[in-house]
Order: C-alpha cells, then sequence, then structure tokens
C-alpha cells in the first residue's frame, strides 16, 4: 500500500507514566490466554448465528427472546457507534459527565473490546486509512481479486488475532488520564458478563422457567453479539471495498445503503471519512442515520453540547463535483 497524508497528529505520549499499564487488561500486546478469550468470544457467537436459522425453523423464536434480541443489539450498537466511535474518538460533541459514563458502558456491552484499545485502534486507522500502517484495511495485501478476498478476511476479523500494534498512550492519552474511563476499560471482562447475563435474567423472570433463560440467553445474547460483531466488523472490510463515493476522502470508504439500519448509520462511512468529526454520517435524501437522531435529542435535552452537525456549506465542501446523489 502507499503512503497518504496523515489526518492525526502523531501526538506524544502525554498519559502519565503509571497509567498506560492500566489501561486494558492485556495491555498492548496479546498474551496467549486473551486470545484464546478472543477466539471464545468470537467462535461461540458465532456457531450460535450459524444454529438460529434451523434453530428458527424446527422451534421458532418467542416474541420475548426477539424483543430482547432487540433491544440489547440496539443498545450495544448506539453504545459502539454514539459513545466509542462519535464522541470518544472523534469528539463529534461534548457530553455531560452522566452521559459520559453511560455511553460507555454501553459501547462496552456490545461485547467489541475495551473502550481505550477500540478508541486507540480506530484513531490509528484513520490516521492511516487503507495505507501502510492502518489496522484493517482490505486492501492490506494489493488490489487482485486474491489479495482483495484475503484483505477482506483481515480486515473484518483477522487482524483482531494479531500481536497489538497501536500504542494506546499515543492514540488515547486522553482516555487514559480520565479514572472512570480507565476503570470501566479495565472492567471489560465485567461487562461482558453483564452484557450476556441480562438477556437469561429477564427471559427467566419473565417466564418462570429454565427454559425460557436458555431461550433468551440463545438469542438475546449468543446471537445478538454474533450479529452486531460481523456488522461493525463490515464497517471496516465492506465499506472499504464497496460502495458510493460522493464525497472526496483519501482512502477508499463508501457507503453500503443495506447496512445502515443495522449499523445505526455507520455504513455511510464515505462521508464519515470525508468529515471524521460530523456527528452526522448520513447527511444525503434517505439516509437513515438513527445515531445522529439520539445524539439530537441528548442536545435537546441538554446532556450533550458543541454538537459538530453539518451545515450545507460544510457538505458542499466535501462534495464530488459531478455527483449529486448517494445510493
Amino acid at each position: 500500500m502507499t503512503t497518504t497524508p496523515d489526518v492525526i497528529d502523531d501526538a506524544p505520549n502525554t498519559a502519565a507514566p503509571d497509567a498506560q499499564p492500566l489501561a486494558t487488561l492485556g495491555g498492548e500486546s496479546k498474551g496467549s490466554i486473551e486470545q484464546i478469550t478472543l477466539g471464545l468470544f468470537i467462535g461461540v457467537p458465532f456457531i450460535a448465528l450459524i444454529a438460529a436459522v434451523p434453530f428458527a425453523w424446527g422451534w421458532g423464536v418467542s416474541w420475548l427472546d426477539l424483543s430482547l434480541m432487540v433491544v440489547m443489539y440496539y443498545i450495544g450498537c448506539h453504545g459502539i457507534t454514539i459513545g466509542f466511535h462519535r464522541h470518544f474518538t472523534h469528539g463529534s460533541f461534548k457530553a455531560k459527565r452522566p452521559l459520559k459514563i453511560a455511553l460507555a458502558i454501553a459501547g462496552s456491552l456490545a461485547v467489541e473490546g475495551p473502550i481505550v484499545r477500540w478508541v486507540a485502534d480506530h484513531r490509528k486507522h484513520h490516521k492511516f486509512s487503507d495505507a501502510e500502517g492502518d489496522p484493517h484495511s482490505p486492501w492490506r495485501y494489493g488490489e487482485t481479486v486474491p489479495a482483495l478476498l484475503k484483505g477482506l478476511w483481515w480486515a473484518h476479523m483477522g487482524w483482531m488475532f494479531d500481536e497489538e500494534q497501536t500504542p494506546q498512550g499515543k492514540y488515547a492519552p486522553d482516555l487514559i488520564k480520565d479514572p472512570m474511563i480507565r476503570r470501566i476499560s479495565r472492567q471489560f471482562v465485567l461487562w461482558t458478563i453483564v452484557s450476556l447475563s441480562i438477556p437469561p435474567l429477564v427471559g427467566g423472570l419473565v417466564t418462570m422457567s429454565w427454559q425460557g433463560a436458555a431461550t433468551a440467553f440463545f438469542w438475546g445474547s449468543l446471537v445478538r453479539v454474533a450479529l452486531l460483531h460481523h456488522v461493525t466488523w463490515s464497517i471496516n472490510s465492506i465499506c472499504h471495498a464497496v460502495g458510493k463515493r460522493p464525497f472526496k476522502s483519501r482512502d477508499k470508504s463508501g457507503n453500503v445503503w443495506w447496512l445502515a439500519v443495522l449499523s445505526c448509520g455507520e455504513s455511510w462511512h464515505n462521508l464519515h471519512h470525508a468529515d471524521p468529526t460530523s456527528a452526522r454520517h448520513g447527511v444525503l435524501r434517505g439516509q437513515i442515520d438513527s445515531s445522529a437522531r439520539i445524539i439530537r435529542w441528548f442536545e435537546q435535552l441538554g446532556w450533550a453540547t458543541d454538537v459538530r452537525w453539518p451545515d450545507a456549506e460544510r457538505i458542499a465542501a466535501r462534495r464530488k463535483g459531478d455527483i449529486t446523489e448517494a445510493a
């Protein structure tokens, strides 16, 4: 891959000397135990996702199980998109302290890794997007079909099993210096247990049966986590390989409309890379962006301030001259 101009300053590590080891459970290098744990967090829900089709065909899915799956899915999804991504990574808005903590916890319920590591990886991704140094570009191995297929696998999930290369003190010093955010990041295993336990607890109490708890765990915990994982990872892989590109960006980010609802607006990825700090990603007519809508509600309630909304002039400045509409 060819290098491109940086978009994030190569800032020095401003974290306190003793803060960096406290950022995440495993620091910056993934040991064997963490690799095994990561494999279980990915593999077990994925097996459940595959089993969901014959399971639903043979026994169906109750409205309670479906409701738990959908509610937990969108809590975690918006925790990632509004919290981990738009707020903590890019500073698209300022959040009052209670909202900030709630967003950090909600994002942790998505079971996508500790917040400090997630943010550091994503900031590095923007610094080197689709160039040498990008942690998860699908163009890593070249542009031939075999190379792209290999790259798509790498961008989707393969990169997570590689040795950690993102210095968290360099890319997320602001989060490390916040004691509460650092604590939430270190408590990732706890939030994973909470996330997986809520559906069976609710299902069991509502139905007053172990069977209700078991089916709620299958749909509301395992299938939900697997679906959210692969939707999120598709932003790294699919949205950097295909899609419409109505905005000027220095990479190959594209808009993929059919992922918009499931990704809570993240799949309008071309605008995001053209204007990373924008609180809204779906800026053209018909582009659904539930994360932006919720941020608007937070603003109206006084919980969010200094929201970086894109105005017409800001959008026009990033448009390609001959494109008037996105897919």
